[in-house]
């Protein structure tokens, strides 16, 4: 029996439900992994070789490989394990969240500084009757 999941037309949002914590169960814990020094050495010595002990999917590993965010929180990845990869690969979690929008660090900076994205996209499609799908994130208004 599929469940109803009114949440699924938020635009621009994975919502990481049962589903996706079901579906992302190795990535997220390959991500865990890298809690350990020599894990990451391991994993930044030979990331192709590092990801093939994880029974991951073929599209969740290339996703790790290319560091789409984006994909792999698609893929079941929950962004707080994520967030470990770019820990190891040295980058802040600014950096990160900028490069998932299509910003700069600074550019993802001054958003938050300013109050956060606009409110337009954070609906559910069809709320109030004007709610549109939006792809990227847009600046406050």
């Amino acid at each position: 029996m599929a469940l109803d999941k009114p949440y699924t037309d938020i635009p621009g949002t994975t919502v990481f439900d049962a589903e996706q914590s079901r579906l992302g169960y190795h990535l997220n814990q390959f991500c865990m992994s890298l809690m350990r020094a020599e894990n990451r050495a391991r994993f930044k010595a030979d990331e192709r070789a590092y990801l093939d002990q994880w029974p991951m999917t073929a599209a969740q590993r290339q996703a790790v490989l290319d560091r789409d965010l984006n994909r792999c929180i698609a893929l079941g990845g929950n962004i707080y394990f994520l967030a470990k990869i770019g820990a190891t690969d040295g980058r802040s979690f600014q950096q990160m969240a900028g490069s998932m929008t299509g910003m700069s660090e600074e550019e993802y900076r001054a958003m938050m500084l300013a109050g956060g994205r606009s409110v337009e996209g954070n609906r559910v499609l069809g709320e109030d009757g004007d709610a549109q799908p939006h792809h990227q994130p847009q600046g406050r208004r």
